[in-house]
C-alpha cells in the first residue's frame, strides 16, 4: 500500500511537471556557423552553413522553411506586384523593382540542402525553402543542417542592396538563408513582400571574405581584430601587410536573431569606449555633407544607449554599431544601418530610433509582423522620451505629441485598421505606418495616464526583465501592467489592439445653485476610459475629479504634481444617455478641463474644457 502511493504521489508529480513544463513559454534554439566569399566585381557570393537547430518545442517537426529574402528583389515577385498595386506605394519601391536588369536583381538560392548529413527534398517559392525532412525532429533533440548557397546583391531598392543613393557599397541584411521560427503559434514562413520579420534567438559564428579595402561593420564581435586592422585593432598594435587580395573577418554574435554587415572602402570608422565597457562604432563616408553631423552624433550615441539602459533594462551586449547604409533607417541585432546626409536633428532621431529598437526588435522580439505596433509603437514611445533628454534643451511638456498628430490623422482619414492587422495585410501604407508607429506608441502613452507614470516606467522594467528572449504577444504585456498596477485592464488591450473605436469625451454643462456645483460629463465616443477633472478656480488653486471605470477594478494612485483629488467615482459607462453628473461644493469656478495632461487620446479636445 505505502509503495503504491508513493508511485501514484511520483505520477502526480511528473504530471505537475509536464504541464508546467508545456505551459512556459519555449524558445527553438539554432546556432549558424556561416563562410562567405564575396566578389564585388560581380555582386555575387557563394557561402556555407553548419546549424544546429534544437527542437525545445513539444511538438515533432516533419518540415522545415527558410527564408531567402533576396529573392525578392526580382520582377514579378510578390514584393514587386504589391508595391506597383497598393493605393499609396512607398516612394522607396514603386516600380523599381520591375525595372531591375538581371545583373540588379537579387537572389538567393541554396544549391544543396542536408540534415544529419540526409539530403532534404526542398523546393524555392520566391522567398520562402519549404523542406520536408528525411526523418523527423523529435522534441528536445538537436539536430544539423548543412547547407550551399549562392546570392546576388540587388541594387539598394528596399534595406539591403548595394550602390545606394548615397554611394554606399554594399548593405547586407537579409543575405543568408534563415530558418523560420517555429513557436507556440507554429512556422512563421511569412514570404517577404516588405515589412517585417521574425526570427530565432541564436549564436552567429560568421567569416567574410572581401577585397582588403573594404571596412566591414556590424552585427557582432570582430573576433581578428589585430589582424584585420581597419580601426578595429588595439591600441598600439601594428596590423601585418595582408598577404592577398582579400582579408576574411571573422564575427561572432552572441544570442541574436539575425545578423547584418555592411562594408564600403571609403568607410570612416570612429570607436568609442564607453564606461559600461559598451564599444560604439559608427562608419560613414566622410564628405562635406556628414562630416560635421556625424563627429557630433559620436556624443549622442552613448548618451541615448546610456538613458535607454537606466529606463528600459541594461543593453545587453558589448558593442553598437551605426552605419551609414540602407535606404532610410532599419535595425539589426548590436547595430543600425541608417542614410547619413541628414540634418543634425534628423541624424541623431534617426539613429535614436533605430538604437531603441534593439530593446523590443533586439531582445524583446515579439513577433513584429504579427504585432508590429509592439516594435514599432513602444520604440516610437521610447524614442520621444529619449530625444527629450538627450537632444531637447527645453524638456518638452509632451514629448509624445507627434505621436497624437499621426493617430488624429489616421482617425480623420477614414483608412484605420485594428493595431492586430498583420503587418503585410494592412490595406494601405499610411494605415500600416500610423497604427504601428503613432497609435502603438499611444498604447503606452494611454496606459501612462491609467495607470500612472511611475507605476508604467515600472511596469516596463518589469516587462523587460520577465520576457526579454521569450517573444512577447499582447496578453503578456497587459498582464504585465495588471500585475504593477493592481488594476483589471483587458478591456483597454480589447478596445484599443482589436477595434477602431475611439475616445471622445465632453463636458455637457456646469451648472451652479448656489450651493453646490453640478458637473455633467458626456461620453461621446465608444471607447470608455478613467476620466481626470481638473477644476481651476479663480484663486488659481486646482482640484480634480477622478472618474475610474468599474470594469477597471480599481484606482491608479495620486500622480506627483498633479492637483490633489477630492472626488472618486466610479463609472459604470453603460448608461443610456452616456453621461454622468457630479455634484461638488460651491465655489467661484474659472474653468473645468478633461485631461489637461492631454494624455488620453481624445480625438476632439474642443469640447473637453469649459471656462467662466
Amino acid at each position: 500500500m505505502k509503495n503504491s502511493c508513493s508511485f501514484l504521489l511520483f505520477l502526480v508529480l511528473m504530471g505537475t511537471l509536464q504541464v508546467n513544463a508545456q505551459s512556459d513559454r519555449w524558445q527553438q534554439s539554432v546556432s549558424y556557423k556561416m563562410e562567405v566569399d564575396m566578389d564585388v566585381n560581380t555582386n555575387q557570393y557563394q557561402g556555407t552553413q553548419v546549424i544546429a537547430y534544437t527542437n525545445n518545442s513539444p511538438d515533432t517537426l516533419h518540415r522545415v522553411f527558410f527564408h531567402l529574402y533576396y529573392n525578392a528583389f526580382q520582377p514579378n515577385s510578390m514584393m514587386d506586384v504589391r508595391s506597383r498595386t497598393i493605393a499609396d506605394p512607398d516612394r522607396r519601391v514603386g516600380d523599381r523593382i520591375s525595372k531591375l536588369s538581371p545583373e540588379e536583381i537579387g537572389y538567393l538560392h541554396v544549391q544543396q540542402l542536408t540534415m544529419n548529413g540526409l539530403p532534404v527534398d526542398y523546393e524555392e517559392v520566391e522567398t520562402i525553402l519549404e523542406g520536408n525532412l528525411p526523418q523527423p525532429i523529435l522534441p528536445f533533440t538537436t539536430v544539423l543542417f548543412e547547407t550551399r548557397f549562392e546570392g546576388q546583391v540587388p541594387l539598394q531598392v528596399r534595406r539591403a542592396g548595394r550602390d545606394s543613393e548615397e554611394g554606399v557599397r554594399y548593405s547586407m541584411s537579409q543575405w543568408y538563408p534563415k530558418i523560420s521560427n517555429y513557436d507556440y503559434q507554429g512556422w512563421h514562413a511569412n514570404p517577404y513582400i516588405g515589412r517585417e520579420f521574425y526570427g530565432i534567438w541564436g549564436d552567429f559564428d560568421v567569416r567574410i571574405k572581401i577585397d582588403k579595402e573594404y571596412t566591414l561593420g556590424g552585427t557582432g564581435y570582430l573576433q581578428n581584430n589585430n589582424e584585420i586592422g581597419h580601426g578595429y585593432e588595439d591600441e598600439g598594435v601594428k596590423v601585418p601587410t595582408p598577404e592577398s587580395d582579400k582579408l576574411t573577418w571573422h564575427f561572432n554574435a552572441p544570442r541574436v536573431h539575425d545578423f547584418m554587415w555592411a562594408a564600403d572602402p571609403n568607410y570612416t570608422h570612429d570607436k568609442i569606449e564607453m564606461d559600461n565597457g559598451v564599444t560604439i562604432h559608427h562608419l560613414y563616408i566622410k564628405s562635406s555633407r556628414t562630416a560635421s553631423n556625424w563627429e557630433k552624433l559620436k556624443s549622442y550615441t552613448p548618451a541615448a544607449l546610456s538613458y535607454m539602459s537606466e529606463h528600459f533594462g541594461e543593453y545587453p551586449y558589448k558593442q553598437f554599431s551605426v552605419i551609414q547604409g540602407g535606404d532610410g533607417g532599419m535595425e539589426y541585432p548590436m547595430s543600425t544601418l541608417i542614410t547619413g546626409h541628414r540634418t543634425l536633428g534628423s541624424l541623431v532621431g534617426v539613429m535614436v530610433h533605430e538604437l531603441v529598437h534593439s530593446w523590443f526588435h533586439g531582445v524583446l522580439g515579439n513577433n513584429e509582423s504579427l504585432y508590429p505596433w509592439m516594435d514599432e509603437g513602444f520604440t516610437s514611445y521610447a524614442s520621444s522620451l529619449t530625444m527629450a533628454h538627450i537632444f531637447s534643451e527645453q524638456p518638452s511638456e509632451n514629448p509624445h505629441r507627434g505621436s497624437f498628430a499621426g493617430y488624429q490623422r489616421l482617425v480623420e482619414s477614414g483608412l484605420e485598421e485594428p493595431l492586430a492587422t498583420h503587418a503585410d495585410h494592412f490595406h494601405t501604407n499610411v494605415a500600416y505606418g500610423s497604427a504601428a508607429y503613432a497609435k502603438g506608441a499611444l498604447f503606452l502613452v494611454q496606459l501612462g495616464y491609467i495607470i500612472g507614470e511611475e507605476t508604467l516606467a515600472n511596469a516596463m522594467l518589469r516587462y523587460w526583465n520577465t520576457w526579454k528572449y521569450r517573444h512577447p504577444n499582447p496578453n503578456d504585456v497587459i498582464r504585465v501592467m495588471e500585475k504593477e498596477s493592481g488594476l483589471e485592464l483587458d478591456w483597454f488591450k480589447e478596445y484599443w489592439v482589436y477595434t477602431t473605436k475611439t475616445i471622445d469625451y465632453a463636458i455637457k454643462s456646469v451648472k451652479e445653485d448656489g450651493e453646490n456645483t453640478l458637473l455633467t460629463l458626456e461620453r461621446k465616443g465608444l471607447m470608455p476610459m478613467p476620466l481626470d477633472v481638473v477644476i481651476t478656480y479663480q484663486d488659481g488653486s486646482q482640484e480634480t475629479l477622478y472618474l475610474p471605470l468599474a470594469i477597471q477594478r480599481g484606482e491608479k494612485p495620486e500622480e506627483k504634481g498633479k492637483p490633489k483629488r477630492i472626488h472618486t467615482e466610479r463609472w459604470p459607462w453603460v448608461e443610456p444617455e452616456k453621461t454622468v453628473t457630479i455634484e461638488v461644493p460651491f465655489r467661484q469656478i474659472k474653468s473645468v478641463e478633461i485631461d489637461p495632461s492631454e494624455r488620453m487620446a481624445d480625438i476632439n479636445r474642443d469640447n473637453n474644457k469649459k471656462e467662466f
